[in-house]
């Protein structure tokens, strides 16, 4: 089953919220192995005559996979009535240390940056920003064993999730994408590490997005997201550019909307899908930036909260905005990225002045 959103980051659920246990609880059992479930038996059994694997290794293999008490409890989405702040979920990103090491990590890698968006038309800035809210430029990478993750959440997801049948589907085709990964690659799959949800490396990919949409930027032979930051950076580039990002044009602009409660209503329904031209905003009352008119195109209007109490921020968002959000669907992830990138390449030149 071909999932709605094509990368599972570790930043994916940045804004949900863990439920904290109770003072007294029990503490949770260890986790335990998989065991020979029919679905993992069937599984593997399907995926080893797919791929002419060796069955009995295979299922041996699944069956000692942890299931993570932990990895369900990190899926499910925030608690309903959570008040989402775009200045708070800004800040955790755009602060003094994560901007330093994005100066570093721009300075170190410049010649790999510049290439990249010559090749696929990506500002460096954007690349910067990716890999910087994802991994805090490889610092925070995961540190949960990815077979036993996508393992817990192909066969034991939480039914309390309001999406669980498709995601669980999801997680299987992701677990088959991490042993295709391991076997074309050299990977002990025991032995490699990533988010919660399965992504891996500087860029946080989740397997299947490695197989269709890293490159080998390096020029080694090989796809390493893992150790190799400048195949990081080609393999993000490439994948913004295979999503429609168009070179030179902005992410977005600033917009005033209507007073008339419907008409704002209507604009703000699409979401992040590009949807209405500079023209169609002006005929519903709204009141797009200079540079939004001359916008050849349609745009979002978006919407983000400040928390219950103070006003929101609005914004109209481009194509390229859109495309940003292909990584992680939010609004709120894809602003920070472009502010992110945009704070690091201010102070980049801050520096050399």
């Amino acid at each position: 089953m071909k999932f709605r959103y094509p990368l599972l980051l570790a930043s994916l659920l940045l804004a949900a919220t863990v439920q904290a246990k109770p003072r007294h609880a029990k503490a949770e059992p260890p986790p335990q192995p998989l065991g020979s479930r029919p679905a993992v038996i069937a599984f593997a059994d399907d995926l080893a005559a797919a791929q002419n694997w060796d069955a009995v290794a295979l299922r041996e293999q699944l069956s000692q996979a942890l299931d993570l008490p932990r990895v369900k409890q990190l899926i499910l989405p925030a608690a309903t009535g959570t008040a989402k702040n775009w200045t708070a979920y800004r800040d955790r990103f755009i602060e003094p240390r994560r901007l330093e090491a994005g100066v570093a990590f721009w300075n170190e890698h410049e010649a790999a940056l510049t290439r990249a968006e010559s090749q696929y038309g990506v500002p460096a800035e954007v690349i910067v920003g990716i890999i910087g809210v994802e991994t805090f430029y490889g610092r925070i990478t995961g540190g949960f064993k990815v077979l036993d993750a996508l393992a817990t959440l192909a066969f034991d997801f939480p039914a309390e999730h309001p999406r669980a049948a498709d995601r669980q589907a999801f997680f299987r085709d992701e677990l088959a994408e991490f042993l295709k990964l391991c076997r074309e690659n050299g990977l002990d799959a025991a032995d490699v590490r990533g988010s919660y949800a399965g992504a891996l490396g500087w860029p946080q990919f989740m397997p299947g997005s490695w197989r269709r949409h890293a490159v080998d930027f390096d020029g080694d032979g090989r796809v390493d997201l893992i150790a190799s930051p400048v195949d990081a950076i080609g393999s993000v580039a490439h994948y913004l550019s295979e999503y429609g990002w168009k070179p030179g044009e902005a992410t977005h602009y600033s917009v005033t909307l209507p007073a008339d409660r419907l008409q704002r209503a209507r604009l703000l329904a699409p979401d992040i899908k590009p949807t209405f031209t500079a023209a169609e905003l002006t005929a519903a009352g709204a009141q797009p930036s200079e540079a939004a008119r001359d916008h050849d195109g349609p745009m979002a209007v978006i919407e983000l909260q400040n928390g219950p109490k103070k006003p929101t921020t609005v914004l109209l968002g481009t194509q390229n905005f859109w495309v940003v959000t292909r990584y992680n669907w939010s609004a709120y992830y894809a602003l920070a990225v472009i502010e992110l990138g945009q704070a690091v390449r201010a102070r980049r030149l801050q520096a050399q002045r």
